[in-house]
């Protein structure tokens, strides 16, 4: 592997730990041109995609825009119909999946309910001819990584469904893989297992240094983990940047209505500004002059006192989030609008209220 291909890491480092030991270097991941076709319709159109040693990039977008065949193609459980696929600067395309060096994380757990979950760690290691003994530790080790070491003799049915996603993840990761891949393995679980397993997933990724593609459709996920996210819409990527990139700086309309919530109002486009209501907003991006519908963020919308410039609106719900509040409002021309406001601001159902806008850039879409 040439130092183009890795990227050292100053990771902690330990005698007993089989994947610390290891870790240090990732491996360069790149998509040139792929193209995907199944009969006559196709589902990746050319796409490109460059992800550094290390680095953990999620493929987000709706179902169907073709992020987990593009996942399935860097695993080489699908050809491509046209394009290269390179781990490590060599060109894997026509190398199966046993030889690729990938370990992978599905939805389902696809455990093997007769193992012992140490068994069920090591199989990988007992396919590739490792020794009982050596397959045992390496499997210890890594269940220690994702916090299952003392379960090691329980059988899947008797883990809950986060612990059985994380002895998946040790599977995966025991074999010392270049690549992790992660096809949606948090959609099956409850919101408060999905974040810590989440987050647990992060914490591994970091301190093993492991390059890294995990593919989801949801917004919140992909904003928490990713070093760089690619929007993919109908087989193609319409961005890809941090999450800080993608959020305040979409480059098209329909990143920006995927990325992050927005409520869609009218305006006038004059010149480099858009009114709303009376309010002139800078604009992110060039727009021809005329009618068009604005992409309003909540944390961009205020409210404000009865004696205050602003537009009137009426309060349809609000949702207390902790220390924040959303609350949706209807204006007077119909346009339903998304606040963020302190928690301690508290509205009720059919109040009447004041909003404001706030002078920050805003991104724009013609009219129908």
């Amino acid at each position: 592997m040439t130092t183009a291909d890795t990227h050292p890491r100053s990771l902690p480092r330990t005698s007993d730990n089989a994947l610390l030991a290891e870790a240090g270097e990732g491996t360069r991941v790149q998509f040139r041109g792929i193209v995907k076709d199944y009969g006559t319709t196709r589902v990746l159109h050319g796409v490109d995609l460059d992800i550094a040693p290390g680095e953990f990039v999620s493929l987000l977008g709706p179902s169907g825009c073709g992020k987990t065949t593009a996942l399935r193609v860097l695993a080489g459980l699908e050809n491509a119909t046209g394009g290269s696929v390179f781990v490590g600067g060599k060109d894997v395309s026509g190398v199966p999946t046993n030889k690729r060096d990938i370990g992978m994380v599905f939805q389902s757990y696809s455990l093997f309910p007769h193992l012992r979950v140490l068994e069920n760690t090591a199989f990988g290691l007992r396919r590739r001819g490792v020794g009982k003994t050596d397959a045992a530790r390496r499997a210890a080790d890594a269940l220690d990584l994702v916090g299952l070491g003392h379960l090691g003799d329980r059988y899947p049915h008797q883990l809950s469904g986060g612990q059985q996603q994380r002895v998946a993840l040790a599977r995966a990761l025991v074999t010392e893989p270049r690549v992790l891949l992660l096809d949606e393995p948090l959609s099956a679980l409850d919101a408060k297992v999905r974040v810590q397993l989440r987050d647990e997933i992060r914490r591994i990724q970091l301190r093993l240094g492991i390059t890294t593609v995990f593919v989801t459709h949801d917004q919140e996920e992909a904003l928490a983990v990713s070093d760089r996210i690619a929007v993919m819409n109908a087989g193609r990527i319409e961005q890809i940047g941090t999450p800080e990139e993608l959020y305040l700086r979409p480059s098209s309309a329909d990143v920006a209505a995927f990325v992050g919530v927005s409520s869609l109002v009218p305006g006038v486009v004059r010149g480099s500004s858009v009114e709303v209501w009376g309010t002139t907003l800078p604009l992110q991006a060039e727009a021809p002059e005329g009618a068009v519908e604005v992409f309003l963020r909540p944390e961009n919308v205020r409210l404000v006192g009865t004696g205050e410039a602003g537009v009137d609106a009426v309060v349809q719900e609000s949702t207390f989030l902790g220390s924040f509040r959303r609350t949706l409002v209807r204006t007077a021309d119909g346009s339903l609008v998304r606040v963020q406001h302190p928690a301690a601001e508290r509205v009720e159902f059919d109040e009447a209220v004041r909003i404001a806008l706030a002078p920050i850039p805003v991104l724009t879409r013609p009219v129908g």
